[in-house]
């Protein structure tokens, strides 16, 4: 690619996790620019952790760094896809011609061209590990990290990719990566071998069978580290390269120019994942549906009204409004965890992140709330009323769903994988039903069950929604006899003004962003 190759170095590199123990003992490491390294050894001998304490002593500007996971969304065009991580890297002046070319040559680099069109998840596995490689390569780095980039290959693919590493190594680019495959240790130019964090050989791949004594290399990964020396120390370390003078202007896109890219990304994806498409458009039209169906008219007539069905349907108002949010939620992150933390290592910032995700979801969610209340007044499950009533209605669900959308941003954060996320769905919401104070009035509950009411979104808007709607006026002057008696059940809760309710969803969801906020920069923060 053209890049001076940086000089890989390390010594007396040690590791410790959080709770004492140590993973890497004293390693010495020397890549000269342009090398290939090979970090071998059995599972749980420290690969990774090595590869990622060697990448982590440079500028993220100046390296690659490719996981085991994919880090390119599945449901773009290969080509769209290296675009917008072209614009999220190359410096904020980069215009759109330079970006094209950044991604003509990356394709070209890697042999992708004639599948720039394909979406990526068609693409077999060796060719998304290719496209996670071009990735790297767009901002022309010089040093390429991998971890395992040859797991899930066949021996031919594999065999491919790592002739396809040797051949950008002869370009300029220093490379390291992690292998549990002895195949892949031919095309290195140096070997470290690890067992139980120690580094018992350093050297040339040919040699590595004969420094144990061993007929073959396989036989190498079941030798006990207590009966080896560990690999000779290196000499002191060679004086550290002057980092690259920075160009003017190069410096990655502001905040607010991440924000608008995201924004752009998450809605080609939406849009081009025809099932996701479908299920956030035609949800809250059969929701909406059900719920015209689960209730009969007129319940808020004053001459003949139903105070049970009138408080039921406030409450699934504000259930709807938790449940689209927490819905569109939820698996916004988990799904690409991968692709942020590697973003995050070079150049994403984790507010613009998030901003992102509520400027694309937010006006959905309001348009289903929109939707929901037009339905049930178009089929009389609501009263007429003057705009201000139903203004106050429609800020309360949407208010509703930006609290439940961060809730859920916040639990997706959390989790590791989709699955997780879809386990979390009924545990949120349960307690959002039975501490609402929808079916056990908050007056009548016991003092636990009224304490946990407090942290409960869905009591609020159920609150904001009587309020909105006058559930205590109603209750107190029509002519059905539970009317009275339930108003006292409920006390004051109906009474006053909705802007407390609003108060209360405002500040739950500033409180869960801030949240899903600290949650991901934890899973993302570097050694």
């Amino acid at each position: 690619m053209g890049a001076l190759g940086l000089r890989i170095e390390a010594r007396g590199l040690v590791a410790r996790r959080s709770d004492g123990r140590t993973l890497l003992h004293g390693v010495d490491v020397d890549v000269p620019p342009g090398a290939v390294l090979a970090i071998a050894g059995p599972s749980g001998a420290g690969k990774t952790t090595l590869l990622g304490e060697l990448a982590a002593g440079h500028p993220a500007g100046s390296i690659g760094f490719v996981p085991q996971d994919d880090i390119v969304h599945l449901d773009l065009a290969l080509s769209r896809t290296l675009i917008y991580a072209a614009r999220l890297r190359l410096p904020r002046n980069s215009t759109r011609e330079q970006v094209t070319a950044a991604v003509a040559r990356v394709l070209a680099a890697l042999g992708l061209e004639a599948l720039a069109d394909r979406r990526v998840g068609s693409l077999s596995g060796g060719e998304r590990k290719r496209a996670s490689i071009a990735v790297e390569l767009l901002t022309q780095p010089r040093a390429l990290f991998l971890d395992e980039p040859t797991s899930g290959l066949d021996p031919a693919a594999g065999a491919r990719l790592m002739a396809l590493l040797c051949e950008l190594a002869r370009g300029g680019t220093t490379v390291v990566l992690t292998t549990h495959n002895p195949a892949d240790l031919a095309h290195a130019d140096a070997v470290a071998f690890l067992a139980a964090g120690k580094l018992l050989y350093r050297g040339e791949p040919g040699r590595l069978a004969a420094a144990f004594e061993v007929a073959s290399i396989e036989e190498v990964y079941g030798i006990d580290p207590a009966d080896v020396p560990s690999a000779p120390s290196l000499p002191p370390a060679s004086a550290a390269e002057a980092a690259p003078a920075a160009r003017p202007g190069s410096e990655a896109p502001g905040a607010l120019r991440q924000w608008w890219l995201l924004t752009q990304r998450s809605a080609a994806i939406l849009t081009r994942n025809r099932l996701s498409a479908a299920v956030v458009v035609g949800s809250p039209v059969m929701i909406a549906a059900m719920f015209a169906m689960l209730f009969r008219p007129h319940a808020f007539d004053p001459a003949n009204d139903n105070p049970g069905s009138s408080a039921m349907i406030m409450f699934w108002i504000a259930f709807g409004g938790f449940f689209f949010g927490l819905t569109y939620g939820l698996l916004q992150i988990c799904a690409e965890l991968a692709i942020v933390r590697r973003e995050r290592r070079t150049v994403l910032r984790l507010g613009p992140y998030l901003a992102s995700k509520i400027a694309l979801l937010l006006p959905v969610l309001a348009a289903a709330d929109a939707l929901l209340l037009a339905v049930l007044r178009a089929t009389d499950r609501l009263p007429a009323a003057s705009a201000s009533v139903y203004g106050s209605l429609f800020l309360t669900t949407v208010l509703a769903s930006a609290a439940a959308l961060t809730l859920g941003l916040l639990a997706s954060a959390a989790v590791s994988e989709p699955s997780q996320a879809t386990l979390m769905l009924p545990l949120l919401c349960f307690p959002q039903v039975l501490f609402s104070g929808a079916f056990v009035p908050v007056p009548q509950m016991g003092v636990v069950g009224s304490a946990i009411s407090w942290a409960m979104t869905n009591r609020w808007a159920y609150e904001a929604l009587g309020r909105g709607i006058g559930l205590d006026a109603l209750w107190a002057h029509g002519t059905s006899p539970l009317g009275p008696p339930l108003l006292a059940s409920y006390g004051n809760t109906f009474t006053g003004s909705a802007t407390e309710g609003w108060a209360w969803l405002g500040g739950f969801a500033l409180l869960f962003l801030a949240a899903a906020w600290y949650v991901l920069a934890r899973k993302c923060r570097a050694r």
